[in-house]
């Protein structure tokens, strides 16, 4: 008999682990979790979610009169009200009661309605909501804590009350069973004068039953949390990457404005005009991708700019595969390498030179090319020129961030005979990358 005692509580910690990972399987509870803050219509989705999950279990208990570990209703109701807040904790604990009605287990539905505003209570109760998730049935360490100086005794006391709080609501359970027999259905020793300890391990069950719960699903929590702060962390150098981009190419093209406003200020208009369209396109909503359409486009007013500062000496060819133009590239991809190509490249160059750009697709891939036939770089710069400087590192760095392994970056280049950058990313179709 006391073997049986044991297996029924051991299987009850099993049980509630699996409901715990059905429900965080769910989207719309994974999502339920990370909110701290939530309107009238979530808890009561929230508290849906509880009673249909726990709720099932006392039905398989009063159907089956033989599955009682398979009966969470206590543990789910106290649960609904930590995460939820009274609202939810009530309504599930109503829920989650009424198969055992059915049973003429009458108590259930105030018992579990009450431990689901008790829940809430203790939610209110809580320095910091965070303080929920750190639960744990082992306060030694707490009570050290206690007597440290600068830590905050509202913590430990929080954890001392959660503890309690569940031991409370399984004697309250087992008081109201022993007063008011078939009531309340409760696992309690059913052989005379049992043990103190099998008495014990009924109190423990119930505080691990909703421990485990509490550590599955902030286990989930610390992913999502990991996850967002690595995509977060991804964004924020895709902007720094970005802003290095921007104020260089500015800074080139007010120079370019300023020396024609006094020489030829019909040109200046024509600069204008075209930095204008750069500007809208910088300061609009900042993407990650863009079609390669509207990179090129980008493209002919940076070389529009730029041909009429160098005028005949620069000149600029494309040689775009047509089923590429709606393919998504990193946005603002072509322009350090279009300015490396002029500012190293053909600014030194007397007779100036070709700046050529070329796309077309291979083996599922997007390739690249910007080359120029102007000065070239030197050996042993070109060693430590994707560690190096703004423009191809730049690059580089970005196209790192993206894709992880999944690009290729190569310059070739000879000096007296031009420089070759070939670049080769993934095929990304359009509506298949979020901005």
């Amino acid at each position: 008999m006391p073997e049986r005692h044991y297996i029924t509580l051991l299987v009850k910690l099993g049980v509630v682990a699996a409901l715990a990972s059905i429900l965080v399987r769910s989207t719309v509870f994974k999502r339920m979790l990370m909110r701290e803050e939530r309107t009238l219509q979530q808890r009561l989705q929230l508290a849906l979610g509880f009673a249909f999950i726990f709720g099932s279990g006392v039905a398989t208990r009063v159907v089956t009169r033989t599955y009682q570990a398979g009966d969470l209703g206590l543990e789910g109701s106290l649960l609904a009200g930590l995460l939820g807040g009274y609202v939810t904790g009530l309504v599930a604990g109503i829920l989650i009661s009424v198969p055992a009605m059915f049973a003429h287990e009458y108590l259930t539905m105030p018992l579990l309605a009450g431990l689901g505003v008790l829940g809430g209570l203790l939610r209110d109760c809580a320095p910091d909501t965070e303080e929920i998730w750190r639960f744990s049935p082992i306060l030694s360490l707490s009570i050290h804590h206690l007597f440290r100086r600068g830590h905050d005794p509202r913590k430990t006391l929080f954890q001392m009350s959660f503890l309690l709080a569940i031991l409370f609501a399984e004697f309250l359970r087992m008081a109201l069973g022993h007063a008011f027999p078939d009531s309340v259905f409760y696992i309690y020793p059913r052989w005379p004068h049992p043990h103190p300890l099998s008495i014990v391990a009924c109190y423990a069950a119930t505080v691990m039953a909703v421990t485990l719960p509490l550590k599955i699903w902030n286990n989930t929590r610390n992913e999502i949390k990991l996850e967002e702060r690595e995509r977060l962390l991804m964004q924020a150098r895709l902007d720094a990457l970005s802003s290095q981009i921007n104020p260089h190419f500015l800074f080139n093209t007010l120079n370019t404005l300023s020396s024609l406003i006094r020489v030829d200020p019909e040109q200046a208009r024509t600069v204008v005009y075209k930095l204008s369209n750069i500007l809208r396109r910088l300061l609009r909503k900042h993407e990650n991708f863009t079609p390669l359409r509207e990179e090129l486009s980008f493209m002919d007013d940076y070389l529009a700019i730029e041909m009429v500062r160098f005028g005949d000496k620069l000149r600029f060819e494309k040689d775009v595969a047509p089923e590429t133009l709606d393919k998504l590239v990193p946005s603002m991809l072509l322009q350090p390498l279009v300015e490396n190509c002029i500012r190293h490249g053909l600014s030194g160059k007397v007779e100036g030179g070709m700046i050529r750009i070329r796309s077309h697709m291979a083996d599922g891939k997007l390739h690249l090319t910007v080359e120029d036939d102007g000065v070239g770089i030197p050996e042993v710069k070109l060693a430590t020129l994707l560690e190096q400087g703004i423009g191809v590192s730049n690059v580089n760095e970005r196209l790192k961030v993206l894709f992880g392994n999944e690009y290729r970056l190569y310059v070739d280049s000879k000096v007296g005979s031009g420089t070759r950058i070939e670049i080769e990313i993934p095929e990304l179709q359009p509506g298949l990358v979020a901005p």
